[in-house]
């Protein structure tokens, strides 16, 4: 199958840096191509290149004729003032005047490519969306909008650009199944793991460690790490055998003049480009770097660090969460997962104190009176949080709002031209080089640094920090994936608590010893790990989908005369009230004793996953009740 798009040695510099140069690179109707690489290499240049937004420095770019390509950037940016139908169809009536979407004719045809492709990405209400402003819409909802500006167009290629950032866990499921089940060819830029295993057909890596500047193999992340491996390996290998070989040339270069006089001029060429070649394999062999990310803990022994009970917050009308109890530990890592909009973002603000809780409805008050018996001494007030004496929260914005765009690097990094960290005075140039910048890079401004750079100086700042406890939202935006594994490594070792807001399912699955869900309706519960909640959601997923396809209930015919159910049943049924009162108590009991100080003694976290499966099956126990009470209701 040919082509529809290949480029062939082509390069790029900036000034006196090279980006890259001889890179080749082919995709194929259909095809899912992933591109990563470490930061800096270039990535999101070669997407604008391959895009046309950028012009290359050398080198051959073709495309099949008539191809369209769609470029999602990695900002999303809209005209000032547009809603969500004015910025797509705006979009699309500039590309149709350019001649670039043939297969729309009209005004009326260029907004019925809006709507239909706005409902292919799952917008719900979609009068009201039309119609909403785009700077009021979230991170995540901009992002889809983005996807669907380009979809609209009906491309051959779609290009996105770290399309998984501000995506929760279901808009990521939502991507996966789009550039799955869709006709067009796509490349992404990425570095989400689970992303990679799921979706790539082929994934390519810009480096300078291969010769060709890149190295592709068709399959998931997994294969390629394989590949990947074996590779490097020979490569390796190749080096010492040429080693050898250039050593053995320098002692023959080496005799006497006499000797040089009857040397073949032949024999000379061949081991100074042996000599080169060695070189060159020594740059590409040296091992890619990584920030050296170590986040700094206190000293703190205290068992009990934050503990927040009967904590609520609603904005209008609309319930973000009720009742919800939280409680951190030394080791503790509790994954916050949540739709866009489910209310992570303000639960870290209550967690850091830059809100405070809504008060306790009156049922949770009447339901405390009801359990008091049951509840440990000490415990805090519904709608509080009680912290430890000085306790220090560290936060990881994912907005990055603390850097001065306008400051140089050197001022990000430290106001003065030393750290101590760790109780060691290093120079500024020292501590940068620690996140992979040179010396010559400090004088240049923030404004100027990829997305991965801007992530790396902000854990630089915050490394300087001793914590307690690290709240980190999104914070593997952006990173390479040799800095992800660093990343992670400092975190599990972190013997504070961490609380981990990330759409990183891997990091994740790796990291939390809990997940607190939010469901975007009010509601929030605890899961043991990641792959717990992975497989509920989809049961709730899979009976949703089923409810939603079920035909119409037809209008029931006369009911014949209830029968008299039998003794037991009707036994059953009158004690039935009295059951469901006493499984939801044992419900909020497992909640309290979850969230006391108690258990805050569990260091082994199986134990603390027996809580919180106990929790599970008695919020369990609760449904088979109502559904039993139900089915002997309609006898």
């Amino acid at each position: 199958m040919p082509a529809i798009l290949t480029v062939r040695d082509i390069e790029k510099h900036f000034a006196d840096r090279t980006l890259f140069e001889g890179v080749s690179l082919s995709i194929e109707p259909r095809e899912r191509l992933a591109l990563i690489g470490p930061n800096g290499a270039g990535k999101s240049t070669l997407l604008k290149i391959l895009a046309g937004f950028e012009e290359t420095d050398g080198g051959i770019l073709s495309r099949g004729r008539g191809m369209r390509v769609a470029y999602v950037a990695q900002a999303d940016t809209f005209p000032e003032g547009a809603t969500v139908k004015s910025a797509i169809v705006g979009e699309l009536e500039a590309l149709s005047a350019a001649g670039k979407l043939p297969h729309l004719h009209d005004h009326h045809e260029l907004e019925l490519a809006c709507e239909m492709t706005l409902a292919r990405v799952g917008f719900d209400d979609l009068d009201a969306l039309l119609e909403t402003p785009c700077e009021r819409l979230s991170g995540g909802q901009r992002k889809r909008v983005s996807i669907a500006r380009a979809l609209a167009q009906e491309p051959d290629l779609v290009l996105l650009d770290e399309p998984t950032n501000h995506l929760d866990v279901e808009g990521i499921d939502w991507l996966e199944e789009t550039l799955s089940s869709n006709a067009f060819a796509s490349i992404v830029v990425t570095h989400d793991r689970a992303f990679l295993e799921q979706t790539a057909t082929r994934i390519v890596e810009l480096s300078r460690a291969y010769p060709q500047g890149t190295f592709s193999v068709s399959g998931g992340y997994a294969e390629f790490l394989r590949r990947k491996t074996e590779f490097l390996d020979g490569q390796a290998r190749q080096e010492q055998a040429l080693s050898a070989q250039v050593k053995e040339d320098l002692r023959w270069l080496g005799r006497g003049a006499k000797a040089r006089r009857t040397k073949s001029k032949s024999r000379i060429d061949a081991s100074y480009e042996r000599m080169d070649e060695l070189a060159a394999l020594k740059a590409r062999n040296a091992p890619n770097r990584a920030a050296q990310i170590d986040f700094t803990a206190t000293d703190r022994q205290t068992l009990k660090l934050l503990f927040g009970r009967g904590l609520c917050k609603s904005f209008g009308s609309r319930a973000l969460f009720t009742n919800l109890d939280i409680l951190l530990t030394p080791g503790s890592k509790l994954g916050l997962m949540g739709p866009n909009g489910a209310g992570k973002t303000t639960l870290i603000k209550l967690l850091t104190g830059e809100l405070d809780s809504d008060p306790p409805t009156q049922a949770m008050l009447d339901e405390e009176r009801s359990i008091a018996d049951q509840l440990p001494h000490g415990i805090p007030p519904l709608g509080t949080i009680k912290r430890a004496e000085k306790l220090r929260v560290v936060l990881f914005s994912q907005h990055r709002t603390e850097l001065d765009p306008d400051a140089t690097l050197g001022e990000a990094l430290s106001p003065t031209d030393a750290v101590i960290y760790r109780g060691q005075t290093l120079h500024i140039a020292t501590w940068a080089q620690m996140f992979l910048f040179s010396k010559d890079q400090l004088r240049g401004r923030v404004r100027s640094l990829s997305g991965g750079e801007q992530a790396r100086v902000h854990i630089a700042r915050l490394m300087l920090e001793p914590a307690d406890v690290l709240i980190l939202d999104e914070p593997t935006n952006d990173l390479d994936l040799a800095s992800l594994d660093v990343l992670e490594e400092s975190l599990e070792e972190f013997p504070g608590a961490v609380v981990l807001v990330t759409h990183d399912r891997a990091m994740l699955d790796r990291l939390a010893t809990r997940v607190l869900a939010l469901d975007g309706r009010g509601g929030a519960r605890y899961y043991a790990d990641y792959p717990q909640w992975q497989r509920l959601h989809k049961i709730v997923e899979r009976e949703a989908l089923a409810a939603s396809k079920a035909p119409p209930p037809a209008a029931p015919p006369a009911a014949p005369p209830r029968k008299k159910l039998a003794y037991k049943l009707q036994q059953e049924l009158a004690g039935m009230e009295k059951a469901i009162e006493q499984a939801e108590h044992a419900v909020h009991a497992a909640e309290a004793k979850l969230a006391t100080p108690d258990a805050a003694t569990l260091t082994d976290h199986k134990k603390l996953a027996a809580l919180t499966q106990a929790l599970a099956d008695a919020q369990a126990r609760v449904a088979t009740l109502y559904k039993r009470w139900q089915e002997l209701e309609a006898h």
